[in-house]
């Protein structure tokens, strides 16, 4: 959200600098990400004088361009001119040597010494737009006669400055968003810091009913729950025009294009007080009369950008006397309904909805605009009189309107202000620090915090409207905090803690052990949405209510999408070793209309394995490393595993699936080439989603290791090439191996597979070493061929694997 330093300035006076502002408004909480000085005329003037035209005469070698020469006070220079009105004796702007103009869209031009058709120029005699004054280029800018010749421009024509400031705004502070809301913060953190500062009150000094007959548009509000109140006024014989030049500067520095002063009006009131108007053309109003309500489902209605929508029957809208839907309530204008050139009479509205209603209306028609963004946050309700007697002198400042009738407010049932308390022994024991019992109170009564009673340890508190984000005694301590000051709260110099000794497994352990593992093999953690598209429109998914967009309308299946998201980001900003994990829910919806979730741990790699350097050479990542990390993984869980080839599907090309005594523990191979090409990736990503629930559950049962003794006798290792067919996998083998020989087999590695030459057709050879160990004597020669022996028959019967001699 943006401030402007000046603007603020009319609410509460202060001689602190805006970088000190910042620092106070950062320290309550509304943290100021940037403060940017802001010129009404970009780079101030600096440069041009008022120069006197002593000469002007017709450029030797140009039909169009005109030679002058031009008193600047301390010296008189020539300068080649093409504007047509220039004559000798006016006073003009000259920007001299060095100079810097900027353009429209900020691009700066520097005033050089230049030669224009064989005839130096020494400067430029400006015209309004060129100078940034205006948008006329008919001819140059023509000054007072009176005026002194070498006169800063700047001194003639007075140039303002500002500040914007940016602040990075928590949703819940719709308090906040508004001038005279951050002037109420700041006031409230100065008083309590005894900064000298004063509040400036709201005052209604010019405002009056110019003719008390009754209102030439009456009201009907059919949804007291969607609109508890409503308030209106009716101006007449306005006079659409663009706004004053203080109007449109205040608007454009924090970021609003002026469009004409009934407009601007409204934009200015809603940035001064945080409530939104809403202004409609009156004689458009058809039956002159309003009505808020719903529609039937599916009535047409064309808003304010010429869109046309089919609305549904909860949606809240302002209609006239035939149902004719106006105005999206709290969104958005209609079409037919909004201010124009033409228009001589408004009705001006100020209400406080449902906030519920208009988020639901806001999100379903896709539409986020100032007024809905408040409203949606809860506004306060008490701010619509106020709101529209402001609005309504400026009004008659700048359209010259006249305020016809009572104003309207309908409010049958006001809203009541939240009552808490506030504990003295509960916030000493929050903050870790006991602020003075008065200092507390006065920094709820700058907050507008209304104190019921008083005891000695307790204060009865009635939460001013405009706080919808205080309910609870958590809250008004959080308040009482910032203002003092997070930065005045010492940290204590010990830290006490009890001790829990946990004999239960602790799940969270587990993950943060598994989470090192992958951070130790340099892969990074990742967090992506819980919310996606809809991919496929035959899966039942777990939908939102109101979703944000139709991108973000279901809850998540599966971790892949925003994995390959995240790829796809890093990829493209030239990441090469691309290796993310991600610990994440995927949301279910079963036949029988059970919602069910499920943790998963997905595990990705693209690109490079390690990043090249002088010893280690290029190492694509492969399907092998990522069953390498899952297998380490598992290590310490010290149970069998069994693995299934994974079919071809929509999203794995190939793979494994593994299981634990039937059971699957998750997935893991190469993404399918359609749906990489979907992210834009070229390349492979191996990608595992492991279902990290079944994980826990096995981790919660595993049996403790057994500590042994490091055996006295020596093992012996013999290899064996096979040959065998191409789809025997060598996990089928190491299975075999340690079903066959249980007692003396302590270890089998493969350490050369070989798919080429001088092999027979559908064949390929493995290389496999075993390690032999017997803990109570020697092996002999004898006990290691039977062994081998018992291997080799295993594995030829079972894969039909011959012993390769060559």
């Amino acid at each position: 959200m943006k401030i402007s330093y000046n603007w603020l300035c009319k609410y509460i006076k202060t001689d602190l600098s805006v970088e000190k502002i910042a620092s106070i408004l950062t320290d309550t909480g509304l943290e100021v990400e940037d403060v940017e000085e802001i010129e009404s005329v970009k780079g101030s003037l600096k440069g041009v004088v008022v120069g006197e035209v002593i000469e002007c005469e017709k450029h030797p070698n140009a039909d169009k361009l005109k030679l002058t020469k031009v008193n600047l006070g301390d010296q008189t220079v020539q300068i080649v001119c093409g504007a047509p009105n220039v004559e000798k004796g006016q006073k003009v702007p000259v920007a001299t040597i060095g100079t810097s103009l900027y353009s429209e869209d900020g691009s700066e031009f520097k005033i050089k010494k230049s030669k224009i058709r064989g005839e130096e120029s020494f400067g430029m005699i400006c015209a309004e737009d060129e100078l940034g004054l205006g948008k006329s280029h008919e001819g140059i800018l023509v000054l007072d006669t009176n005026l002194k010749v070498g006169t800063p421009l700047n001194e003639v024509i007075p140039v303002s400055k500002d500040y914007c400031i940016e602040i990075g705004l928590t949703p819940n502070r719709t308090d906040a968003m508004s001038h005279y809301g951050v002037a109420r913060d700041l006031y409230a953190a100065l008083k309590s810091r005894k900064i000298k500062a004063e509040l400036q009150p709201i005052t209604f000094e010019n405002f009056k009913l110019d003719e008390a007959k009754g209102n030439p548009i009456s009201v009907e509000v059919e949804n007291q729950q969607l609109c508890p109140r409503y308030s209106g006024i009716y101006l007449k014989n306005i006079e659409i025009k663009p706004s004053p030049d203080w109007l449109q500067n205040q608007l454009r520095i924090i970021g609003l294009s002026p469009i004409n002063n009934a407009v601007d009006i409204t934009n200015y009131i809603l940035h001064s007080y945080g409530l939104p108007l809403h202004a409609f053309d009156a004689d458009k109003i058809g039956g002159q009369k309003i009505k808020v309500g719903t529609v039937p489902e599916g009535t047409a209605f064309t808003t304010l950008d010429g869109v046309k929508r089919n609305l549904s029957d909860s949606e809240l809208l302002i209609k006239d006397a035939q149902d004719t839907p106006l105005c999206l309530a709290g969104v958005y204008g209609g079409l037919e309904s909004g201010v124009s050139n033409e228009t001589k009479n408004i009705f001006l509205e100020a209400a406080y909805f449902d906030p519920v209603s208009i988020r639901k209306t806001s999100k379903k028609e896709g539409l986020n605009t100032d007024s809905s963004f408040r409203f949606e946050r809860g506004v306060d309700p008490n701010y619509t009189l106020i709101a529209l007697k402001k609005a309504c002198e400026l009004f008659k400042e700048l359209t010259h309107a006249t305020v016809v009738g009572e104003m309207i407010d309908i409010y049958p049932n006001p809203i009541k202000n939240v009552n808490t308390i506030l504990r003295y022994h509960k916030i000493d024991r929050i903050l870790g620090k006991k602020i003075h019992r008065e200092q507390i109170k006065e920094i709820l009564k700058s907050l507008e915090f209304t104190i019921i009673s008083d005891t000695n340890e307790v204060l009865d508190l009635i939460v001013p409207a405009y706080r919808v984000d205080v309910t609870r005694e958590i809250d008004v301590i959080e308040e009482i905090a910032r203002i003092y000051g997070y930065n005045q709260i010492d940290i204590p110099e010990k830290f006490s803690f009890a001790y829990e000794n946990k004999n239960a497994f602790d799940e969270e352990f587990l993950e943060n052990t598994i989470a090192n593992q992958l951070k130790y093999n340099g892969f990074n953690e990742i967090i992506n949405n819980s919310l996606t598209s809809r991919r496929d429109e035959n899966t039942q998914y777990v939908e939102l209510v109101n979703p944000l967009s139709t991108d973000l309308c279901v809850m998540r299946q599966s971790l892949i999408y925003g994995v390959l998201q995240s790829i796809s980001f890093n990829s493209n900003r030239n990441q090469k070793e691309i290796k993310f994990y991600e610990f994440g829910k995927t949301y279910f919806k079963n036949s029988a209309g059970t919602y069910i979730e499920n943790k998963k741990l997905s595990v990705a790699l693209f690109g490079n394995f390690q990043e090249n350097n002088w010893i280690i050479p290029q190492n694509t990542s492969t399907f092998f490393h990522l069953k390498g990390i899952v297998s380490q993984l598992l290590t310490g869980f010290n149970i069998s595993i069994d693995e299934k080839p994974l079919e071809s599907s929509s999203l794995y090309k190939d793979g494994i699936e593994l299981f634990v005594n039937g059971s699957s523990l998750g997935k893991l191979g190469s993404i399918n080439p359609k749906l990489l090409k979907e992210f834009g990736l070229k390349g492979n990503v191996f990608y595992a989603e492991l279902e990290w629930e079944k994980w826990v559950d096995l981790a919660s049962k595993k049996k403790p290791y057994k500590l042994a003794e490091i055996p006295k006798f020596p093992g012996s290792t013999r290899d064996l090439a096979l040959l065998l067919d191409k789809d025997i996998k060598y996990f089928d083998l190491y299975k075999a191996a340690f079903e066959t020989e249980k007692k003396l087999l302590q270890s089998v590695n493969l350490f050369d597979v070989y798919e080429g030459k001088n092999l027979p057709e559908g064949k390929k050879s493995y290389a496999l070493n075993f390690f032999l160990q017997d803990e109570n004597k020697t092996l002999t020669d004898q006990d290691i061929d039977k062994v081998m022996k018992k291997l080799l028959d295993r594995f030829s019967t079972q894969f039909h694997a011959e012993l390769r001699n060559n």
